[in-house]
């Protein structure tokens, strides 16, 4: 099963790591990636910790853990390489929809990464 279809089939908790420039680590909550034409993935994500940490370390891993009693799920290694704030394609990707009265302020970035490796879960694969 290719990466994209795995995804888009699999129900689950994500954890997306970073670390800053001095390797200071920090972990949180997102949803599975976006894969885009190009090969990428893609996070959508607000100024903080996460996003800020990716300026001065540009190397992530995302763990995604899939629902169910197994400890079953991938590993994915990832290097940014891009990133918008506030376009219309953040707009597009985003699962979450928001009633049109509810002004959202705080800026948005959509963050492209480069796969650099797959794991699964558990084990060395």
């Amino acid at each position: 099963m290719e990466l994209k279809e795995y995804f888009q089939n699999q129900q689950g908790l994500g954890v997306l790591s970073t670390a800053d420039g001095s390797g200071r680590v920090n972990a949180a909550v997102y949803s599975r990636p976006h894969f885009m034409e190009d090969g990428s993935l893609a996070f959508i994500m607000r100024d903080r910790l996460s996003h800020r940490n990716l300026v001065s370390n540009p190397h992530a891993t995302y763990l995604f853990k899939e629902d169910g009693p197994a400890y079953t799920g991938k590993r994915l290694y990832l290097t940014k390489v891009r990133e918008e704030e506030n376009s219309d394609l953040i707009d597009s990707l985003s699962r979450r929809k928001y009633p049109a009265d509810l002004k959202i302020t705080e800026s948005r970035f959509l963050v492209f990464f480069k796969l650099d490796k797959v794991r699964p879960l558990v084990g060395d694969g």
